[in-house]
């Protein structure tokens, strides 16, 4: 059994960016714990932030019992405006996480989305992460997220895959989860349209000659 970390912005990034890799985790028996780093709606223009973050956090907990997930915790750091707060408190946080789970595997945000609060995720995380004796973190991925990853200019730190991991016997469970999310969604022919997310796992999974694959960067690996 492997204790795994996911570090995601928003709740849905976990979904968008790795939901049948965390599915293919749990039928492994490994225990998979999701972090969020903001409530993810506290910077919309919506009638009533309360109904919606609690709709929000409902879809979160509906997603984590269809994958299985272990565990969600979510923090209050400002949604859109995690820049507006130190690297160090975001680090320490983690820092204080990661001591408590003890995780072997994470998978976040790559470092050049769109989006600042991926942006600044993804810094913490490999902060938290600096190599230490006997630290317990051997194996860093990051994931794409859909209306971010691909929406950065041209040439930013593109997002690089080198491992792709084999989904197709939970593409299913995949699409249920997105569902989780429903409200998240979009029509096609938006990027974040349900469509295009499984059109994107059918393309990452021919790209290697498999029918449904996630695309992950390697960051680090420690192997004995």
């Amino acid at each position: 059994m492997k204790i795994v970390l996911v570090v995601a912005a928003h709740s849905d990034d976990e979904v968008l960016g790795c939901a049948g890799t965390i599915a293919k985790h749990v039928a492994s028996g490994d225990k998979v714990h999701v972090l969020f780093m903001t409530d993810g709606i506290s910077s919309r223009h919506v009638a009533n932030h309360k109904v919606v973050e609690r709709e929000r956090q409902n879809s979160a907990q509906k997603a984590a019992e269809i994958l299985g997930t272990t565990s969600i915790q979510i923090l209050n750091f400002p949604d859109n405006k995690m820049d507006s707060v130190p690297l160090l408190d975001i680090t320490q946080v983690i820092e204080e996480i990661i001591l408590k789970i003890q995780p072997e595997i994470i998978y976040t945000h790559h470092v050049g989305d769109l989006n600042v609060d991926h942006q600044i995720t993804s810094k913490a995380v490999m902060t938290a992460c600096r190599p230490q004796p006997n630290f317990c973190v051997k194996e860093i991925y990051s994931f794409e997220i859909l209306s971010s990853t691909e929406w950065q200019i041209s040439g930013y730190l593109p997002f690089t895959p080198n491992v792709f991991i084999d989904i197709s016997d939970y593409i299913d469970v995949k699409k249920m989860a997105l569902k989780a999310y429903e409200d998240e969604m979009h029509n096609p022919p938006h990027s974040r349209s349900i469509e295009n997310l499984l059109r994107l796992s059918s393309i990452r999974g021919n790209e290697v000659g498999i029918d449904f694959a996630e695309a992950f960067t390697l960051i680090r690996r420690i192997e004995k």
